[in-house]
């Protein structure tokens, strides 16, 4: 049997595809599985075993290999026995139902209902709003419509030797000590500028770590975030903040910092399910989004926000313009919580 799963379109999504992914792999333990995900997120899964095969796909490829039309041909050159859509795009469904996949399962929406077999609706309200739901279990509702084995809803990284060594070669070249006494900093994301919490309160924050509880301070980035990251460490001025602006950066490398760290402080972004992946305790910082649709139940999780009239609003850019739900999120309103995780490290600082 040959089953291709299309795989999500953002990191942090596709962390919390984990727990489906290793759910079909039981369910189906002798076929051969190809996920079909970007290029730029593939490296999320860097280091785990579900998938027999990988297919990079992104329309707008700078490599032709990786395009629709490519895509395409590679789908229809052997004969695929089921197609699972976790993304709910028109796009995904299409290029399902072009390959002739026989069987084509996933959420009904966007009017792509008639290029899938096996439609699933999700949960709404009486007047026919959608409701909040974890997009885990979401995800997990096209496994179990399989008969497939769920064992339970933790979400699941590994990390790659080449991963590690990218961290063991950030730790030496900024003198960090053991993770224990490590904390990590991550702001941005891909969703919009509405989920950014102030670059001053990061230093304000990032200061009173390093002075108060003793810890070292690893201000993570991406590519894009590379100035906010320096300024966070010039602005902090102390010599246990430092970041990963100068490293050859990636998503395997932060995956390995998260892994390490004592605590990860962030953005709703996609390192936050780095952490519940690798069972680290993480502070979230939420603005716009609504914690409902992204819970994982990780043990060691702190959700903060502050509540305005206007919120949670799911809007990538502050409708408003005021940006309140962040603003008002105090860095002394995380520290305390920070410290509070950080307790055993203090003491014996």
């Amino acid at each position: 049997m040959r089953i291709v799963v299309f795989c999500p379109n953002l990191v942090g999504d596709t962390v919390m595809a984990t727990p489906t992914f290793r759910a079909l792999r039981r369910g189906f333990p002798a076929a051969r599985l190809t996920a079909v995900i970007k290029p730029r997120v593939a490296p999320t899964l860097g280091g785990t075993t579900w998938f027999d095969e990988w297919i990079l796909f992104d329309p707008h490829s700078p490599a032709r290999a990786e395009r629709s039309w490519a895509v395409l041909r590679r789908l229809r050159h052997e004969p695929i026995d089921l197609a699972v859509l976790l993304p709910n795009s028109y796009r995904s469904a299409g290029l399902a139902w072009l390959a002739g996949i026989a069987r084509r399962l996933g959420y009904q929406r966007h009017g792509r209902g008639l290029l899938l077999t096996d439609r699933l609706e999700y949960p709404r309200d009486a007047a026919g709003r959608r409701l909040p739901t974890p997009i885990v279990e979401s995800y997990l509702k096209l496994a179990r419509h399989l008969g497939c084995p769920v064992d339970s809803i933790r979400l699941e990284l590994a990390t790659t030797p080449q991963d590690e060594a990218a961290a063991d070669r950030a730790w030496a070249a900024l003198d960090l000590p053991p993770g224990d006494r490590v904390v990590c900093l991550n702001g941005g994301g891909a969703f919009g500028p509405a989920k950014n919490w102030p670059i001053l309160y990061f230093v304000e924050l990032a200061r009173r770590l390093a002075v108060e509880c003793g810890v070292w301070v690893l201000v993570l980035c991406g590519p894009r975030e590379r100035d906010a990251a320096r300024e966070i460490t010039v602005r902090a001025g102390h010599p246990r903040v430092v970041s990963l602006a100068d490293q050859e950066l990636g998503i395997g490398l932060t995956k390995a910092c998260v892994r390490r760290a004592r605590l990860l402080i962030t953005t709703d972004s996609g390192p936050r399910h780095f952490a519940a992946a690798f069972d680290t305790p993480v502070v979230t910082l939420f603005g716009p989004t609504h914690v409902a649709w992204t819970r994982t139940q990780h043990p060691r999780a702190w959700h903060l926000h502050h509540p305005v009239p206007c919120g949670p609003c799911q809007r990538p850019v502050c409708p408003e313009g005021h940006h309140r739900c962040m603003t008002e999120l105090t860095p002394e309103n995380v520290f305390r919580v920070a410290a509070r995780v950080l307790a055993p490290v203090a003491q014996a600082f």
